[in-house]
């Protein structure tokens, strides 16, 4: 922690005992810090006490000693684990804080600061939460008695624009060939699945991907928690939502895949299927609504499509598990795979075709982190790309060596402001 920030905290813990020892007079907050820090900090320069004195009101007002961090760029998770304990993530590495709160009522308030505004509230009776902020982090909370370590809190940071697949090049997630196939598979409106663990990096990824959908298409996006942010200007959000106190109000991301299939959508986009919803996330690919995109929690492609199988057959209809088998080799053509390495990069460990085998469901794989990228069989995913404009042409460069165009133009999608016009017919003159 720097030292204006060790300084700060100081000044605002001087300020809280001020409070409850009834020191402080009916002054504004800003006036009363202004007037601590001209006490405590005469000697410093005019500049960096106006700088301390934004921090301590920073503190007294926002998240106590989080404030800093949520303040740093480089934070992408915070993890607080009791009020002695914060943990942040770091470029993919987990790394302990100096920061620490004074106690669990301090933390508790802190907690409900990020609650209140967004009307939840976290107490015995309900001591588990689920929120998203305003900026569109995600917020968990867990309390006594569920925690035996004192409230825990967890904010998975924002990013307000999602990484392009351009971006994602750079920062060595994939290749430049596999960014082009892969733009190219959802160009064709194949069916993608992008699988990995927690914090593998699969949503950044479904973002970037869903740049390469065409401009003009509309699509629909559902999440638990809204972190989606795609470049095309027809896009409908719906976030569900969680009961309320009373236990109603409820509206799942099952209710939310239904209800889209009534708002004439050219590509359905779910952040990610964890329960019964899968079922009707199938029936619909099955139905005319291919090119459809999603990711799920798994350790390998095959596992993937296993654990598709699974949350389907968890909707209680009664279907033999041959014919979800059956629904899943028609609806899904690609599952893109990835990790989080030690090092805390995220990459893209293997990208399989979806086949029909003897037995069901089958993958062949197209790419293996080191090894050249494959061309898809004669199956539907050949097709698909077959039949785009000039798509033999251009996947005949599959396994070549790139840079002889810009990336840009290779997965055909440009800038954020062009996203939305690049395959929008032409005017009649």
């Amino acid at each position: 922690m720097e030292a204006l920030d060790e300084l700060a905290a100081a000044l605002r813990g001087r300020l809280i005992e001020r409070a409850r020892s009834g020191e402080i007079p009916g002054a504004g907050l800003e006036d009363e810090v202004r007037s601590l820090v001209d006490r405590e900090a005469a000697p410093l320069p005019e500049e960096d006490r106006a700088a301390l004195c934004q921090r301590v009101v920073l503190l007294a007002r926002g998240l106590g000693p989080l404030e800093p961090l949520l303040s740093d760029p480089r934070v992408d998770e915070v993890m607080v684990n009791g009020p002695s304990e914060v943990y942040v993530e770091r470029h993919g590495r987990l790394e302990r804080t100096g920061v620490a709160f004074d106690g669990e009522g301090e933390l508790l308030h802190a907690i409900e600061r990020i609650l209140a505004p967004l009307g939840r509230r976290v107490d015995e009776a309900s001591p588990l939460c689920d929120a998203r902020m305003p900026d569109g982090s995600r917020v968990h909370v867990v309390i006594p008695p569920l925690s035996l370590s004192g409230p825990c809190l967890t904010i998975r940071r924002f990013r307000r624009e999602g990484f392009s697949l351009r971006e994602l090049v750079t920062r060595g997630t994939l290749t430049p060939e596999l960014a082009e196939f892969l733009a190219l598979c959802v160009a064709a409106r194949a069916s993608m699945l992008v699988s990995g663990g927690t914090g593998s990096g699969k949503t950044t990824t479904l973002n970037a991907l869903s740049g390469a959908i065409p401009g003009e298409e509309r699509i629909v996006t559902i999440e638990d928690a809204a972190e989606l942010r795609l470049r095309q200007r027809h896009v409908v959000r719906l976030e569900a939502r969680p009961p309320n106190l009373e236990g109603r109000g409820e509206v799942t991301i099952r209710t939310l895949v239904r209800n889209a299939l009534r708002m004439r959508p050219d590509r359905i986009v779910v952040g990610e299927v964890r329960g019964a919803e899968a079922l009707d996330m199938l029936q619909a690919l099955n139905t005319g609504h291919d090119g459809s995109l999603t990711t799920v929690h798994a350790n390998s492609p095959a596992d993937a499509l296993r654990r598709v199988e699974t949350l389907a057959l968890m909707a209680g209809v009664g279907l033999p598990h041959s014919a979800v088998r059956e629904q899943v080799t028609s609806a899904l053509d690609v599952v893109v795979h990835q990790a989080r390495r030690p090092d805390g990069m995220r990459v893209i460990e293997s990208v399989t075709e979806v086949v029909r085998t003897a037995g069901g469901t089958g993958t062949r794989e197209l790419y293996r982190r080191g090894s050249p990228l494959r061309a898809p069989g004669d199956g539907p995913l050949g097709a698909r790309l077959g039949a785009l404009q000039d798509g033999e042409t251009r996947l005949g460069r599959v396994g070549e060596a790139a840079g002889s165009r810009p990336l840009s133009e290779a997965v055909g999608v440009g800038p954020p402001e062009d996203a939305a016009t690049a395959r929008r017919p032409r005017e009649s003159a």
